[in-house]
């Protein structure tokens, strides 16, 4: 799983009662990460922040936004948690068997920076969040979790924009995911090359990006690095059309399943039973069943 980063803990937040805001980045993309992120202050000081120019990151340009951070991570007032899920923690949990999806892990993504905060004794009393899913359901389902904690949450849409905790998160996030990307370091060696570096903002719907996809299937079977959410509909599309057709024996168990005989088969009257087709390795060495072995007193 990828890395959850804490800042040092404002001493205030010990003594003192906390607000805190939770926002994400990069929950479209194909490639890269989603960083997930939590700012948090003293409630006493929430006005004082305010006054910082925290906004919805979408709304500023990357310098504002880097500039903003840099004062961010300056202040000893504030405080903040940070969430990485790489693409193939996502890859991998949305292909599991049973698939554990982006809203879930949202969700838990956004306890898990909220249990490192208690944990480190911060005294939080309100947190904003940014809905992901329905916001009652979210809520309810944090009310659940954090009961006795003595917590009060605000579940809202477009929270990034009302709550200055939620824009300083929303900034966090950005810039973070934002220097992932713009400095990846592909673990794979055929992927160095600077030829392979314009992806783009990394959304399906970039051209720079549909062209990337296009040009570095270089592997057929795994078809690309580990940048890819290979979850995601293009680089699905990609992996089938441009990668080599892998038979598993789980997708045989499946097709013999669907040709079993049904219920019906059995019912109608003067109709030959149908054999379930055997397994390849038999057939290819003529091995049959043997029930007679012509032995005699």
């Amino acid at each position: 799983d990828g890395p959850i980063v804490v800042s040092d803990i404002p001493k205030k937040c010990l003594e003192q009662d906390v607000i805190l805001g939770i926002d994400e980045a990069g929950r479209g993309p194909v490639l890269g990460p989603m960083t997930y992120a939590a700012a948090y202050w003293a409630t006493e000081d929430d006005e004082v922040m305010k006054s910082k120019g925290f906004q919805d990151s979408k709304t500023m340009t990357k310098e504002s936004r880097k500039a903003i951070y840099d004062n961010m991570k300056q202040t000893a007032e504030l405080g903040f948690v940070v969430r990485v899920l790489h693409a193939s923690e996502i890859s991998r949990n949305m292909l599991r068997k049973t698939p554990y999806n982006l809203n879930a892990m949202s969700h838990d993504a956004a306890m898990e920076m909220i249990w490192a905060v208690l944990d480190a004794g911060v005294k939080l009393k309100q947190v904003y969040i940014d809905t992901v899913g329905i916001a009652e359901s979210y809520k309810a389902k944090l009310d659940r979790v954090f009961q006795g904690k003595g917590i009060t949450f605000t579940v809202e849409k477009k929270a990034d924009s009302k709550f200055a905790t939620c824009s300083g998160a929303s900034i966090l996030a950005k810039v973070t995911r934002d220097d992932l990307t713009d400095k990846w370091s592909f673990s794979e060696g055929k992927f160095y090359s600077p030829a392979h570096d314009d992806y783009g903002s990394g959304y399906p719907s970039d051209p720079k990006c549909k062209e990337w996809l296009k040009k570095n299937v270089q592997d057929q079977v795994f078809c690309f690095p580990d940048f890819v959410r290979f979850s995601w509909g293009p680089a699905k599309i990609a992996t089938q059309e441009e990668g080599v057709k892998v038979q598993w024996e789980a997708d045989d168990e499946d097709e013999d399943d669907v040709q079993q005989l049904k219920v019906s088969d059995f019912m109608m009257a003067g109709k030959k039973s149908k054999k379930r087709p055997r397994t390849e390795y038999f057939e290819r060495r003529g091995l049959s069943i043997v029930t007679d072995f012509g032995c005699s007193d």
